[in-house]
């Protein structure tokens, strides 16, 4: 075994996707969770505390409630949800009590974890649950999130949960059991990969689409949530859930991959900053921006060579190189309008433009996050 056991972390989340818990024609499968709750009891008779995001909720609504047809309105996939959620809850709390464990049902929007007020509020809740003995069981409020305030999927919201609650382990459950170099349902020749150091461009050019119908996401969606995760100290494993007690399956060496957390991860407030989704801006820099930042400076108008989006004082915005890859994240200290009279402007000559005092920074160093490859950058140059 290439890894720590799973007993050896302290606080694990584990997501589950759809097609695990939930068959199109029979419903829940009851015998998979059964087995799934023995590995979590296991695993908290170890000391490990256990927080699951679980999808389902709309699958198993819809089977509940006999809808057939593919492609769902999105009322009737939130009726569907309501359903879901109260079945899919009764069925997590009565296998957690039948070992002795409590549960409790978290269910969140995208809102809950973008907006710092509220991300507060959701890690204190989930935090005091589990002071409390209980194990968290968390889900995408899918009644009442429309398209545009929603995740979408369940693997990035797996990743914030487990970086807003400090979780050392993210282990995502689905029905691939690890990164493989080309998707290998349609790619014979594609490569297993047990370990990635680090998320490069060349890694995300190996994700493929989703792998079944009752799936949001796919690939692509887990190295979003790898990303994530990693870059606030979170270790990702994606394995296979498609046998029963997958955990212990893992700790079996069965195949999965080892996504290893960052050796510089942020700290809480740059955490959330880092797992913004959707930063509401870009500001692309100039080669000297990135080498400032990849410093530890903050980013001058100076360096601003291009501002897209509108955005206000305070969102989130990304900052792109020359080569257009993301080098950070940062909460703008203007808004777009007058982001783009300064782009390129020296501090000094701020004030004359916009009539008032304004602050030397696009973005200050204190509310910026670099990249994980611009921190790797760092921490190479920082080593020779």
């Amino acid at each position: 075994m290439t890894r720590s056991p799973l007993k050896a972390h302290r606080r694990i989340t584990v997501k589950i996707g759809s097609a695990l818990l939930v068959d199109r024609k029979s419903g829940l499968k009851r015998a998979w969770l059964a087995a799934l709750a023995d590995d979590i009891a296991g695993l908290r008779a170890e000391g490990v505390e256990v927080l699951v995001v679980s999808s389902g909720a709309i699958a198993l609504g819809r089977t509940i409630l006999g809808i057939e047809r593919r492609t769902l309105k999105l009322e009737e996939s939130q009726a569907a949800a309501a359903v879901g959620q109260i079945a899919l809850a009764g069925a997590w709390d009565e296998e957690l009590r039948k070992r002795g464990l409590k549960s409790g049902q978290v269910l969140v929007t995208l809102g809950d974890t973008e907006e710092r007020r509220r991300y507060l509020n959701a890690r204190a809740t989930i935090s005091t649950l589990l002071k409390m003995d209980v194990v968290p069981v968390i889900n995408e409020n899918d009644t009442v999130a429309t398209s545009e305030i929603r995740y979408g999927d369940n693997d990035r919201l797996a990743a914030r949960v487990a970086t807003m609650l400090g979780a050392d382990l993210l282990v995502l459950l689905s029905d691939v059991d690890g990164l493989y170099t080309a998707p290998p349902a349609t790619n014979p020749e594609a490569r297993f990969i047990p370990v990635v150091e680090t998320i490069t461009p060349q890694i995300e050019a190996m994700a493929g689409a989703a792998a079944s119908e009752l799936s949001r996401g796919g690939m692509r969606t887990k190295l979003d949530a790898g990303r994530i995760a990693t870059a606030a100290g979170t270790a990702m494993l994606i394995a296979s859930g498609t046998r029963l007690n997958p955990l212990s399956a893992i700790d079996r060496d069965a195949r999965s991959t080892l996504f290893k957390a960052s050796r510089t991860p942020v700290r809480a407030y740059k955490t959330w900053i880092a797992g913004q989704l959707e930063p509401a801006g870009t500001i692309g820099v100039d080669e000297g921006a990135v080498r400032a930042l990849v410093a530890g400076k903050s980013l001058l108008p100076a360096g601003v060579v291009r501002v897209s989006g509108s955005f206000a004082r305070g969102d989130t915005v990304a900052i792109v190189g020359p080569d257009g890859r993301e080098a950070a994240r940062g909460l703008v200290a203007y808004d777009a309008a007058d982001a783009v009279r300064i782009a390129g402007l020296k501090s000094g000559d701020i004030a004359e433009v916009l009539g008032y005092e304004a602050r030397a920074a696009m973005v200050h160093r204190d509310d910026l996050v670099l990249t994980p490859h611009a921190r790797q950058d760092r921490t190479e140059k920082a080593e020779g």
